[in-house]
């Protein structure tokens, strides 16, 4: 019998496959080995073995462009530096978050320089390709990090005192706001209610999510534990449900701890041209926009290579304006 509250369940193996405002969401996780001199793995890879491998030596995704939509990435295991054609750079690690609008085009790359040599360099984290409205497209390309320190948490406990603890990446938890996003995303405003928590129940611990508008789209995924119900249902860990968004929904966790991605925010609403890294709201949009890849590679690339890294000891920081702003989380 269907579940009036819950429109779907399905499988995932690696992408979350959503709807406006969002697009999907790529699942990464690779365990990878202890890490040599050059940040590389100690053992030679195997074709194939890894997902996110695309460097010679380091693993991670070289220099590549994208135009016209965000991209959210939320690490919980590992570390990634960050470089672009802007010249901003940076290095952040497990608990942080980085908001990069792409608007009319930049090109970056995200390597995952494998930092401890006497121990396993696990890698894991959620890249959520997000839209961005017509003319949030048409605007400079900006980022921000989000330290895990400054990233607010709500913690609940029901009557038996399990906690529930709940990341406000994005939008509003009951009274704890998110911090900023970006100027220039379909996120930043409040109106268009773009709530994402990184949620954790321990055992049989609960929490209720606040009801947001019918006309918003809400997801559900359900990636580390054993069970978990919403709402009287039982669903299996790797589902993504999509939900009734303008009613609460109760979560309850199982055995062992579970970890949920939540997604919701109200749509754009505005066509969607996609190929490849690039996303607009037309074909001849998105040959405009290759055009204009070919002629300017969204201005110059100002770093020695297509995959750079920074030393081993780097502690985590963040530059903006290209450059002239530097900023450091709180703890290091």
């Amino acid at each position: 019998m269907q579940h009036p509250l819950i429109y779907s369940v399905v499988p995932v193996t690696f992408r979350l496959d959503l709807k406006d405002p969002f697009i999907f969401c790529a699942h990464h996780l690779d365990h990878f080995p202890a890490g040599n001199a050059q940040l590389g793995p100690q053992t030679s890879p195997q074709n194939k073995e890894y997902n996110m491998y695309y460097g010679n030596v380091v693993p991670g995704f070289p220099e590549h462009p994208h135009t016209g939509f965000e991209t959210i990435t939320l690490v919980e295991q590992g570390v990634v530096d960050h470089f672009d054609s802007l010249g901003n750079a940076g290095r952040y690690a497990a608990g942080d978050v980085q908001w990069l609008t792409t608007g009319n085009g930049v090109e970056h790359c995200e390597m995952f320089p494998l930092v401890h040599e006497d121990q396993a360099n696990p890698m894991e984290l959620f890249q959520i390709w997000f839209n961005s409205s017509p003319e949030q497209k048409q605007q400079p390309a900006d980022y921000k990090m989000l330290w895990r320190e400054q990233i607010p948490h709500v913690i609940e406990a029901n009557a038996a005192g399990q906690k529930a603890d709940i990341r406000v990446i994005s939008g509003q938890f009951k009274e704890t706001d998110a911090l900023p996003r970006p100027p220039h995303s379909w996120a930043a405003p409040a109106e268009n209610k773009v709530n994402i928590y990184l949620i954790t129940l321990a055992p049989e611990a609960e929490v209720t999510i606040p009801a947001t508008s019918a006309s918003s789209t809400r997801f559900c995924y359900f990636y580390q534990g054993k069970s978990l119900d919403i709402e009287g249902q039982q669903i299996d860990v790797k589902h993504l449900a999509e939900l009734k968004p303008d009613v609460e929904i109760h979560l309850k966790g199982g055995l062992l701890e579970s970890r949920i991605l939540w997604l919701e925010g109200e749509p754009i609403g505005a066509p969607v041209a996609m190929r490849g890294p690039f996303l607009l709201n037309s074909e001849d949009e998105l040959n405009a926009a290759f055009k204009r890849y070919r002629d300017t590679h969204f201005g110059e690339w100002p770093w020695p290579s297509p995959a750079p890294v920074f030393e081993r000891k780097q502690p985590r920081f963040a530059t903006y304006q290209g450059g002239e702003h530097k900023e450091y989380p709180e703890q290091l």
